[in-house]
């Protein structure tokens, strides 16, 4: 069986509005999001409640809190629909239950995780290593409408920068063109 045959019988499709979150930080939640439609974001709150944005989820991608789904944790990120979404969801012990017995699922599941893990160490690059000018330009070249889909405060927080501090890159980058 391939995965879509997999997902096509397993998964549930759903349906989320703007502001409806599909699970917040502290939750359980065993299941891994294929998105067809829509915008999400993923997000930490600090224990004073400061919001630090993880990533932007676009039609395509798959997320899912893997310490939940896979420790039978808590999920450590909050995931929000931006916009109207349209998703699968999938029972991640299910995925990882017919890998074990399917080479085609188990090979789809480590270009998953190979993905997932990759999308991470660009991240903590960027986070670490880049200006946050260098930062605001890569944004823009990967994602090259975020501009029109979020808020120039969203921005800023997955940046890492006050909204003060990304109006004066913006100023810069605009000059610089």
């Amino acid at each position: 069986m391939k995965f879509q045959e997999f997902v096509s019988a397993h998964g549930v499709p759903i349906s989320r509005a703007a502001g409806e979150h599909l699970f917040r930080q502290g939750d359980a939640d065993q299941s891994l999001y294929i998105v067809k439609n829509g915008l999400l974001k993923a997000y930490y709150l600090s224990s004073e409640g400061k919001e630090n944005i993880k990533s932007f989820i676009m039609p395509g991608d798959n997320i899912g809190s893997l310490v939940a789904a896979y420790a039978n944790l808590k999920c450590s990120f909050s995931l929000i629909c931006l916009r109207d979404s349209e998703l699968i969801k999938v029972d991640f012990k299910a995925i990882y239950e017919a890998s074990q017995h399917n080479l085609e699922i188990a090979s789809t599941v480590v270009d998953f995780l190979l993905a997932f893990a990759m999308k991470k160490e660009r991240r903590e690059f960027e986070l670490l290593c880049l200006s946050a000018e260098d930062r605001y330009r890569l944004l823009l070249e990967n994602m090259p409408s975020i501009t029109d889909l979020v808020t120039q405060n969203e921005i800023a927080l997955y940046l890492g920068i006050t909204p003060v501090g990304l109006s004066r890159i913006k100023k810069r980058v605009q000059s610089a063109i």
